[in-house]
């Protein structure tokens, strides 16, 4: 299993949930909505998410994301 994969499984169901949002495109108020939690709430997550794909910017986030073949998400 490659590093990148083995990153993506540290990440919780939620988290995975954020990240298929996030490289769909949505903003943080977007994800929030979805999520029916508050924005600063759906910015954590994404953090978080970022810190364990060990990603700097959203465009390094779905290129990781490419390479795993996650499918984005428009909406929940």
């Amino acid at each position: 299993m490659s590093s990148l994969a083995q990153r993506h499984q540290t990440l919780t169901p939620r988290e995975r949930e954020v990240l298929g949002l996030a490289i769909g495109g949505l903003l943080n108020k977007q994800i929030a909505m979805a999520l029916g939690v508050s924005e600063i709430t759906a910015k954590v997550h994404k953090r978080r998410v970022m810190e364990k794909m060990q990603t700097r910017c959203l465009a390094d986030l779905v290129r990781a994301a490419e390479r795993l073949h996650i499918v984005k998400s428009q909406s929940r």
